[in-house]
């Protein structure tokens, strides 16, 4: 009868144990990092937006941003917190706070997301800006070689551990 052996099957078993353990934090820094890639790519999307600090009337749209709305855009770009919720790991992309022009309806100043959307969709006085929706289309595929790079090098060291 033949016999098989092999050696080194306790090394691997012991990469396998320590791989499912930290196999979550690794696809959760591989999120981080393409969202990263994404949120710069939204970054430069934003600074393309012209600045316009006049009015804008139903017949005599502005053309972009008052530089207020726009540096609290700027500074409020953001990544959420990594969540899994059983299936998926996500990551949001957006904006947080208020800016600092302060009105008798925002006391405190606009919220950013509404100034966001009021970019990216225009409104009755202001032309539409999009760029936070093409920023995520152009950047997807290197966010995607990115998030694959990471998790790669990340179960890489796993296993050389």
């Amino acid at each position: 009868m033949a016999k098989i052996s092999f050696s080194g099957l306790d090394i691997y078993m012991e990469q396998l144990k320590r791989l499912g353990a930290n196999s979550e934090e690794a696809a959760k820094e591989a999120v981080f990092n393409g969202a990263g890639a994404i949120a710069d790519a939204v970054r430069t999307g934003l600074e393309s937006i012209p600045t316009d600090e006049s009015w804008g009337t139903e017949t005599g749209l502005k053309n972009g941003l008052m530089r207020v709305q726009k540096d609290g855009l700027l500074k409020s770009l953001g990544i959420s917190p990594i969540d899994y919720d059983g299936t998926f790991l996500n990551a949001k992309i957006g904006f947080a706070g208020y800016n600092d022009f302060k009105t008798e309806t925002y006391p405190q100043g606009q919220p950013n997301q509404m100034i966001a959307n009021s970019a990216e969709s225009g409104t009755s006085f202001m032309r539409k800006t999009p760029f936070f929706a093409a920023a995520v289309r152009r950047a997807k595929p290197a966010a995607e070689k990115i998030m694959g790079e990471t998790f790669e090098k990340k179960i890489n060291d796993i296993m050389k551990e």
